[in-house]
C-alpha cells in the first residue's frame, strides 16, 4: 500500500478537506438557528459553534505541522495521522457538544449466546490445527514502557523469567508453534514511537530464529491543551512529551497505512491473534482458533471471570440488544459501583482477541471504525492540563460480525504489571516449557495467590535486591509486605503471611525460614560476619 493512498479518504488537508470542514462547521452550527427561547437550544448552539471554531483552528495548526516538512512518505506518513487525529477530534467536538453520553438503561449484562464457555469448544484435530495456522498471524502491543517498573526502555525488554524478556518468551512460543505443525505463523509487534527504535535493536538477535518477524508502528497524535484546545506541539521536530501514542484502538488504521495489513492478505493470512506483549498467558490456543476459523465470526474477545482485583477491566455488555465493550473510563461517576460489582459484571477483557484480517480490510475501506473515545486528562512537562483521547482495540467489536466472547480459563490471563506480578512469575508456582508459563501441577488449588508489595519493592532493580532466592509459594493465599523486607534463599510462605517493617525498622527473613499463617512485624536484622 503506498503512504498516502488513504488520506484522500478523509480528505482534511486538500480542497476535498476544507469542503468537508465546511460541512462539519454546518452541521454543529445547525442548532444554532433555533428558536431563541428555548434555553437548552440556545446553549447546544453555542457550543456547536464554539465546537465549529475550535475545529478550524485545529485545521489550521495541523496544516502549518504538515507543511514544514518537505516531499517525502515520512511527510505522506504524517499527513495520514494527522488526518486521522482530526477525525478522531472533531468527533470528540461533536460528541461533547451534543451532549452525548452513555444510557445506564439501556445497559444489560450478555445473553448467554454472546459468552460462550471455554469447556464447551471441541478439540481441534492435527489437521485443522496445521490448515488454521497456516492461516493466521500473532500480533502483539508493544508500545508500552517499563518506566512504572522503574526500567528504561521497552517494558518487553524486561527479564521475567530464567533470564528471558517478555519478547525472548514470545519468540519461542512463536518459534515452537512453528516448527512443531511444519508452518510459519509471523510475528507482528506495534510499536509506539517510544518502543521502536529500541525494539528494532533488540530484535536483530532474533534474526537467526525461524521466526518471520515484523513491525509497525501506533500513530503518534499531538496532545491538545485544554483551555486552547490547540496541539501542544508547535512543529513536526517538537520534544517527545508533546505527543502521545493514541491507545489500541489506532491498530487498525495504523495497520492498515504500515502497508502490512495487504501483505498479509496477500501471504493468504486470514486470522489475527492480538494480544498484550506483557499477558504471558496469551499463548495461540489451537482450540480457540478453530472456534474462531469453524464459527464464521469476525471478532472474538476471550474474557475471564472477574475477581476483586479485576474491578477496573473492561466489561462485555450488552447495550440495547448489540454487544459492546465497556470501560471503566466511559462510566458517569453515579454508576462506578455497578460497575465494580462483581455480581453484576462478572466477566472482564483481557484483551486477548482473535480477529478476521479481511474484516478489517473491509471495515478500513469503508471508514467504518469508530470506537468508543476515551478522553484522558493528563498534565504536560510545563504543568499545562492537555487532553489525550483514546480509543480501546476491544471496543471495535461492534463492528465486526457475529463477534462474541469466549469465558477463558484464568490462566489465560498472566499480565505482569507490576513487582506482585513478577513474584508470582519468577516463583515455583510456575514452570517453563518452550516459552510458555504452566501452574505448577502440585498447587492443591489452581487459584493465583493474592499478592500486595510495598514500595520498597516497586522498582524491579530493588525488588531483585530483596531476595537471595525466590520464595517457594505453592501453597501462599496472600502475602502482603510493607517497609524495608529482605528475604534469604529457600523461605517457604505457606497460608497468610503479612510482614510490616514500620518506618525506621528493617526485617530480614532468614534463609530457609517456614512462615504459615504468620504476622512478622517489629525489627529483625540478621548481620553478616
Amino acid at each position: 500500500m503506498a503512504l498516502g493512498s488513504r488520506a484522500s479518504n478523509l480528505g482534511l488537508l486538500s480542497a476535498q478537506g476544507s469542503a468537508s470542514l465546511l460541512a462539519f462547521d454546518d452541521d454543529l452550527a445547525g442548532a444554532s438557528a433555533l428558536s431563541a427561547h428555548d434555553r437548552s437550544f440556545s446553549i447546544m448552539g453555542f457550543q456547536e459553534t464554539t465546537s465549529s471554531i475550535a475545529a478550524k483552528n485545529l485545521r489550521n495548526h495541523l496544516n502549518k505541522l504538515v507543511d514544514e516538512m518537505p516531499p517525502s512518505d515520512a511527510r505522506n506518513h504524517f499527513t495520514q495521522e494527522m488526518d486521522c487525529f482530526y477525525a478522531l477530534f472533531t468527533r470528540y467536538l461533536s460528541e461533547k457538544a451534543k451532549g452525548q453520553k452513555l444510557n445506564w438503561s439501556k445497559i444489560n449484562s450478555p445473553n448467554p449466546e454472546q459468552i460462550i464457555p471455554y469447556a464447551s469448544i471441541p478439540v481441534a484435530s492435527p489437521e485443522q490445527n496445521r490448515e488454521n495456522l497456516k492461516k493466521l498471524a500473532v500480533l502483539k502491543l508493544n508500545g508500552g514502557l517499563g518506566t512504572t517498573m522503574g526500567c528504561v526502555g521497552p517494558k518487553s525488554a524486561i527479564e521475567v523469567r530464567d533470564g528471558m524478556t517478555f519478547l525472548d518468551l514470545t519468540v519461542r512460543q512463536i518459534e515452537y508453534l512453528n516448527s512443531t505443525n511444519a508452518v510459519s505463523v509471523p510475528l507482528i509487534l506495534m510499536n509506539s514511537f517510544n518502543t521502536d527504535t529500541e525494539t528494532t535493536r533488540i530484535i536483530q538477535k532474533y534474526s537467526s530464529h525461524s521466526v518471520q518477524l515484523m513491525t509497525f508502528n501506533q500513530s503518534r497524535y499531538p496532545r491538545v491543551e485544554k483551555e486552547s484546545l490547540l496541539p501542544l506541539a508547535k512543529s513536526y521536530g517538537a520534544p517527545t512529551g508533546m505527543w502521545y501514542p493514541p491507545g489500541h484502538g489506532d491498530l487498525f488504521e495504523s495497520l492498515a497505512n504500515s502497508g502490512l495489513l495487504d501483505k498479509l492478505l496477500e501471504q493468504g493470512k486470514e486470522y489475527l491473534f492480538i494480544a498484550n506483549v506483557d499477558n504471558l498467558g496469551a499463548t495461540v490456543d489451537t482450540n480457540l482458533l478453530q472456534h474462531f476459523a469453524s464459527s464464521g465470526a469476525e471478532f472474538v474477545m476471550e474474557v475471564t471471570d472477574k475477581t476483586k482485583a479485576d474491578i477496573k477491566g473492561g466489561t462485555l455488555i450488552d447495550y440495547d440488544g448489540h454487544i459492546r465493550l465497556l470501560e471503566i473510563a466511559q462510566v458517569p461517576g453515579e454508576h462506578l459501583d455497578d460497575f465494580k460489582s462483581v455480581k453484576k459484571f462478572k466477566i472482564f477483557n483481557t484483551n486477548n482477541l482473535w480477529v478476521s484480517i479481511k474484516a478489517i480490510k473491509r471495515l478500513i475501506e469503508d471508514s467504518a471504525f469508530n470506537m468508543e473515545i476515551i478522553e484522558n486528562m493528563k498534565t504536560a512537562d510545563n504543568g499545562e492540563k492537555v487532553i489525550q483521547l483514546e480509543t480501546a482495540v476491544g471496543a471495535a467489536i461492534k463492528h465486526f460480525n457475529g463477534a462474541h466472547g469466549v469465558n477463558v480459563p484464568r490462566s489465560r490471563f498472566l499480565p505482569v504489571k507490576s513487582t506482585s506480578d513478577l513474584f508470582l512469575i519468577t516463583s515455583d508456582l510456575y514452570s517453563l516449557n518452550h516459552g510458555q508459563l504452566k501452574m505448577n501441577p502440585k498447587r492443591l488449588f489452581q487459584t493465583v495467590p493474592l499478592v500486595k508489595l510495598g514500595d520498597h519493592f516497586k522498582k524491579v532493580n530493588n525488588f531483585l535486591s530483596r531476595f537471595k532466592s525466590p520464595p517457594h509459594i505453592l501453597e501462599l493465599d496472600h502475602l502482603t509486605v510493607t517497609g524495608d523486607v529482605t528475604f534469604g534463599s529457600d523461605v517457604v510462605l505457606r497460608g497468610t503471611v503479612i510482614i510490616v517493617a514500620n518506618h525506621g525498622n528493617r526485617i530480614d527473613i532468614p534463609s530457609g525460614a517456614i512462615l504459615d499463617d504468620k504476622v512478622v512485624s517489629g525489627n529483625l536484622r540478621i548481620l553478616d560476619h
